[in-house]
């Protein structure tokens, strides 16, 4: 099993973040193999942001995603960017705040359309916390890291008196993704 995912957005959204938490889940409490590769534009805030995560039960020799079986779109310069370099099949997530058009996305890829930044909003009451929201909705849509992985890396991560603002962000995406 290898899978191949793309979070991508605007940055400031926390993109980075929720790829470094989720390579953690996967290695420290899913006892699998992950990478995790960061990039991001000009200006940290508001510029593009992405990180690609590789997930895998077996040795990771090449670390770089050309076509991803998962893809986040944060934003819709995101979306246009990735989307139609995704496989066959591929899941694609977005964040309906940000996105509307879907028409650069391969026909056979699974869209999953989430209001991901309101999610945050009505969960949490911070709209910082949609990166976390979508790691809910990844983790119910995909099963490669578990809801329980997640709430240990977010207990053991997120700065302190905001536990359980982040675990309720986590949560709300995760019954989204599962309704």
């Amino acid at each position: 099993m290898r899978k191949e995912l793309v979070l991508s957005g605007y940055g400031g959204q926390g993109l980075l973040m929720a790829g470094g938490l989720l390579g953690e889940a996967a290695t420290i409490y899913e006892g699998v193999n992950a990478t995790n590769n960061q990039t991001y534009g000009v200006t940290a805030r508001g510029g593009e942001s992405r990180s690609e995560v590789i997930i895998s039960d077996e040795d990771i020799n090449y670390a770089e995603i050309e076509h991803p079986d998962v893809l986040l779109a944060m934003s819709q310069s995101a979306l246009n960017k990735f989307g139609p370099s995704i496989k066959d099949n591929a899941l694609v997530i977005i964040d309906t705040m940000f996105v509307n058009d879907v028409s650069c996305v391969k026909n056979s890829a699974n869209i999953y359309r989430f209001p991901i930044t309101q999610i945050a909003n009505e969960q949490a009451k911070k709209t910082i916390l949609a990166n976390v929201v979508a790691l809910g909705i990844i983790s119910a849509l995909t099963g490669l890291v578990s809801k329980e992985s997640l709430e240990k890396v977010i207990l053991k991560r997120a700065p302190a008196g905001t536990e359980e603002l982040n675990l309720k962000a986590l949560n709300g995406g995760y019954l989204a993704a599962k309704l």
